[in-house]
């Protein structure tokens, strides 16, 4: 009765491991990931922006990076140390709508420029792009059933 019970047990954990398997890689699967991702990015790159005009509060609030537009601006001519001062804020809103629309790789590599690899990695600022750039490359790609 045991080894019956033990064999009829295998069989049924196989046949779930299989509809897992199924599961794992289904298109509608996949379609949810790329969505899930697609939301995840840009909560992640509108947190950044709205964090530049105080909406997450004000500078020096725990939590806070920048509380308003000119200590972003600060920031941004921290990063673009090459540039004249009087272009800052040309460059900060260029950069805050490529952020909001585009979420540019561009960024990542003016960070890391400026400030060292380490500050676009702790912020996971090259998972962010890639994943952004991923979603773009595969977007035209046919859909499987």
């Amino acid at each position: 009765m045991g080894a019956l019970h033990h064999a009829a047990s295998r069989s049924v954990n196989r046949s779930v491991l299989l509809q897992v398997n199924r599961f794992l890689h289904s298109a509608r699967l996949t379609r949810f990931a790329a969505a899930a991702l697609r939301v995840a990015l840009a909560a992640g790159f509108l947190s950044a922006v709205a964090d530049r005009f105080g909406l997450w509060g004000m500078p020096g609030t725990p939590g806070v990076a920048w509380g308003d537009w000119s200590h972003f601006l600060t920031y941004a001519g921290r990063l673009n140390w090459f540039l004249p001062a009087s272009l800052i804020p040309i460059v900060g809103a260029i950069a805050t709508l490529a952020e909001t629309a585009l979420a540019l790789l561009l960024f990542a590599l003016t960070m890391t420029f400026a400030l060292g690899i380490k500050a676009p990695l702790g912020y996971s600022v090259y998972v962010g792009a890639t994943a952004a750039f991923y979603l773009a490359a595969t977007a035209a790609l046919p859909q499987q059933t």
